[in-house]
């Protein structure tokens, strides 16, 4: 166990400075307008819906954060396979319309990817964005990450100071032979998985196959009928009477996260990350990774056999662990609290916290700062509501088989404390503003369109979900999206 005093006040102070803020969700709203304007005006695009997923989507983002954007075709009620060739046609278009336009720089077609993409950077809010096609992989991933980060709320702590720590390391660019994203959330999920006593299950526990194999058939069923099992179990596994509770505190945690994986590059050799299965699986007698071909692998619980890591190469995985080994020596010694910043952020992260130590000591507060000079307290502190404008409000009580329409745009709850029964001026216009600056409008009347299709069900014991017709009250704010068995 940790003993440092100063490791937990230190990275509250970290996540003071990384986690957004009302603005950053402004920011990246007004982003995707711009966006669904230029899609518009596109001749073979239009109708489609754009789409955030990716770390906007599960709530898993820092302050300087990339979107991740899917534009989705109109396919009427069926889930249809967009080729290659078209995919690549249709964000070909699309690049004309985004250089013709001058409202973006350093534009960049991935054409030849996996799955192709269009890298450019927002003219104006400096935002980088990467644009595909139909991605409805990654947007069912992303819903899923944020059902997990609402199991317990230490996930999103740690992914937080987990991405940026690998980011002051040069380890989290998969073009240069390290990890993305999305694996850094799944070693995180690991780690929980493997804690004494276990903080998360299995993720088979919540999803019993691979859930992008059941994207099939009709789009509405299919997300439903997912949501739906996925609620009750995650119920399941919150209410179990006999599951014992982990209690280390985050720098524990975050420790013990670092010294797991000091040696995975000598792991790696024999043994893969399996958060399906919630251990390490031995390579040779899983058949589903045969043949071995990747120096690491972190299988994709949502889309097996994939391999989330299969970006990280040989040389890198060596250099990983030697990073996870450094990280963990100085995180269990006695460092102090500047040379704990130096280790886990960036470099204009950690000289904007090490010159706030003597404000800190001058004022008697822990409050860290961001790199404007400002406190960067959560909004709803600040403000003492829930949530900023474009975030929804509680839904009315409904039953949990809501699905994630391609044509609605979802985003996710912040997850402190809601006010009960206060109303302010921001919430009372945040329906004008979800409906004129985030939701796509769609014109058709199909049997797929916006207006008869819903959100995504919240998993176990969520209060949160969809924009409401009107205000609810709070009696019926306890009572909705309980889990229901499927």
């Amino acid at each position: 166990m940790n003993r440092n005093p100063v490791l937990d006040p230190t990275l509250q102070e970290i996540l003071q400075v990384i986690k957004p803020t009302r603005a950053d969700w402004d920011t990246r709203i007004s982003v995707i307008d711009q966006l669904r304007s230029t899609v518009q005006s596109v001749e073979g695009l239009r109708g489609a819906t754009v789409q955030p997923f990716g770390s906007f989507v599960s709530n898993l983002f820092t302050r300087w954060g990339d979107l991740d954007i899917s534009v989705d075709l109109f396919s009427g009620s069926s889930i249809l396979f967009t080729g290659k060739k078209h995919k690549q046609t249709l964000l070909g278009m699309l690049l004309r319309a985004l250089r013709a336009s001058g409202a973006w720089y350093r534009l960049q077609f991935v054409i030849h990817a996996r799955v192709p993409i269009l890298k450019i950077v927002s003219g104006h809010q400096r935002i980088s964005c990467d644009i595909s096609i139909d991605n409805l992989e990654g947007l069912l991933k992303s819903r899923f990450l944020f059902w997990i980060s609402e199991i317990d709320g230490r996930f999103r702590d740690l992914v937080l100071l987990v991405k940026e720590w690998a980011k002051a390391h040069d380890i989290n660019n998969p073009k240069n032979g390290t990890f993305n994203s999305y694996s850094l959330s799944l070693l995180v999920i690991f780690h929980l998985q493997t804690c004494v006593p276990a903080i998360l299950p299995p993720l088979g526990e919540i999803y019993p196959r691979s859930a992008v194999d059941d994207l099939k058939g009709v789009r509405k069923t299919a997300e439903e009928s997912i949501a739906q099992l996925s609620a009750a179990n995650i119920a399941r596994f919150k209410s179990g009477a006999s599951r014992s509770v982990n209690r280390s505190s985050l720098s524990e945690l975050l420790v013990s996260f670092f010294a797991k994986f000091s040696d995975i590059n000598l792991k790696a050799r024999e043994l893969g990350v399996c958060p399906f299965n919630g251990r390490w699986e031995n390579i040779s007698n899983n058949t589903r990774w045969l043949p071995k071909t990747y120096s690491l692998f972190v299988e994709d619980p949502f889309e097996q056999p994939e391999n989330a890591a299969r970006s990280v190469s040989r040389k890198n995985l060596d250099r990983i662990a030697e990073v996870f080994e450094m990280t963990s020596r100085r995180l269990a010694s006695d460092c102090n609290r500047d040379s704990i910043v130096v280790a886990l952020t960036l470099p204009q992260i950690s000289q904007s916290l090490c010159r706030t130590t003597s404000v800190h000591n001058h004022h008697g507060n822990g409050n860290a700062h961001n790199l404007r000079g400002h406190q960067s307290r959560p909004w709803s502190q600040q403000n003492n509501i829930q949530n900023p404008p474009y975030w929804p409000a509680p839904a009315r009580s409904r039953p949990p088989q809501q699905n994630w329409s391609q044509h609605n745009t979802w985003y996710p709850q912040r997850q402190q404390t809601p006010i009960q029964g206060q109303t302010t001026q921001a919430q009372s216009q945040q329906k004008s503003q979800y409906k004129n600056g985030v939701r796509p409008v769609r014109t058709t009347s199909s049997a797929g369109s916006s207006q008869n299709q819903g959100h995504i069900g919240k998993p176990s014991g969520q209060v949160n979900g969809v924009r409401p017709a009107a205000p609810i009250s709070q009696s019926q704010r306890g009572q909705m999206w309980r889990p229901r068995p499927s």
